[in-house]
């Protein structure tokens, strides 16, 4: 039989090993932030820039300021006035388009719900167009999508054009929905291509009241386009209304998100709450420019983002991201402007892996090079299959 005293110690022992070890646990609850770089470059006489997203698991992080990032060159804090960080417009190297493909064919404009849709994708486009270039195209039984508005960044061009909408006449009563989402996936890369900035990010929205009657595109053939490589970096949302439509099928087509609209007074929530994503999604693209003080020599970077601080300036959550570069022939003179642009070189862009992590650890797309040999992405994040952005709610995506 054990002595007494002996089994008090070994129950003393244990229980201070337990408060040790929660002692030793990081108080509060705080999660790590994901940062994913995009790209990097490094120029004379000692610029560097880095493209990157800021996310907290699946949700994108906005209205990060410069001094909400610490920069690091081997492990050293980089001081911010020496670095005179800033962080620039990512429109000066990246250009995000959305295609708004309508459904206008018979079951909608024969039915009265032409104004409903236009009062809809005017709201749609309006949000959207705050942060990129939208274009609205409409289908109805016919072969081809008839463009509505090109991709524009100008409000009255789009709210012109889909005036004409309330009148629309459809040449084929019929729904071509397959063959629309093959040509709107067309039409929105050949607009990409033709951009000269080298950074680009597509997004196709369909709106629809029902399945494919028309059986111009199998339902097959439609797949197998969806399926293609330049198109696999693409974001696709869908939104159906009416009981014709159904949550299903509405997946198949929309791989990032889905809305269903089971009447007409859920519509304009549903085309809210799709924007609602783009526009999130859009805002966590950030371009961070510093003057280095290295002037020779490879140097790691560490680039921190910090979130959600206190009142004394503390951060509850955090996220980095690391890389290299050669700081050979580094000036000044002469003196180093923070707002200069930068000159991405695309075979220095990260490749990302099919499951899309990034080779910073973090959670992205795959980045392919295409269209003359600029970059296409979609907005890079996780896919959740075609998940039900209502389930989510609009605030915050």
């Amino acid at each position: 039989m054990m002595h007494p005293t002996r089994s008090l110690r070994r129950r003393v022992t244990r229980l201070a090993s337990s408060v040790l070890a929660l002692s030793l646990l990081p108080l509060g609850c705080s999660s790590g932030l994901t940062v994913t770089r995009l790209n990097s470059d490094h120029k004379k006489p000692n610029n560097v820039w880095v493209f990157f997203t800021v996310q907290d698991e699946e949700e994108p992080v906005a209205g990060l300021a410069a001094e909400d990032f610490a920069i690091y060159e081997d492990d050293q804090l980089v001081s911010v006035f020496e670095s005179k960080q800033t962080i620039q417009n990512p429109d000066v190297a990246a250009v995000m388009y959305t295609l708004l493909l309508l459904d206008m064919s018979g079951s909608i404009t024969e039915s009265g719900q032409a104004d409903l849709i236009v009062d809809a994708a005017q709201s749609f486009s309006d949000r959207v167009g705050q942060s990129q270039k939208v274009a609205v195209f409409a289908f109805d039984g016919g072969k081809d999508i008839r463009s509505v508005v090109g991709f524009t960044e100008a409000k009255g061009s789009i709210e012109g054009g889909l005036e004409g909408l309330r009148t629309y006449k459809a040449r084929d009563p019929s729904t071509n929905l397959n063959g629309a989402i093959v040509d709107g996936l067309q039409v929105l890369r050949k607009a990409l291509d033709k951009d000269k900035r080298p950074l680009k990010f597509g997004t196709l929205v369909v709106f629809s009241d029902g399945t494919d009657r028309a059986a111009r595109v199998s339902k097959e053939d439609m797949q197998e386009e969806l399926g293609k490589e330049e198109y696999a970096d693409f974001e696709i949302f869908a939104i159906g209304v009416g009981a014709e439509m159904e949550e299903s099928a509405l997946g198949e087509i929309g791989r990032d998100g889905t809305e269903l609209a089971e009447d007409d007074a859920a519509v304009q929530a549903a085309f809210e709450r799709v924007a609602q994503r783009i526009e999130d999604q859009s805002k966590r693209f950030y371009l961070l420019s510093y003057c280095t003080p290295a002037r020779d020599g490879e140097h790691t970077v560490r680039i921190e983002a910090q979130a959600e601080k206190n009142a004394k300036g503390k951060a509850k959550k955090k996220g980095d991201v690391s890389w290299t570069f050669d700081a050979k022939g580094f000036g000044p003179p002469p003196d180093c402007d923070p707002n200069r642009q930068p000159t991405f070189k695309l075979d220095e862009n990260l490749g990302l892996d099919a499951d899309g992590e990034g080779s910073d650890g973090g959670s992205s797309r795959k980045s392919r090079g295409s269209g003359g040999g600029r970059l296409v992405l979609g907005t890079a994040r996780p896919r959740r299959g075609g998940s039900s952005l209502g389930s989510r709610g609009a605030g915050g995506g």
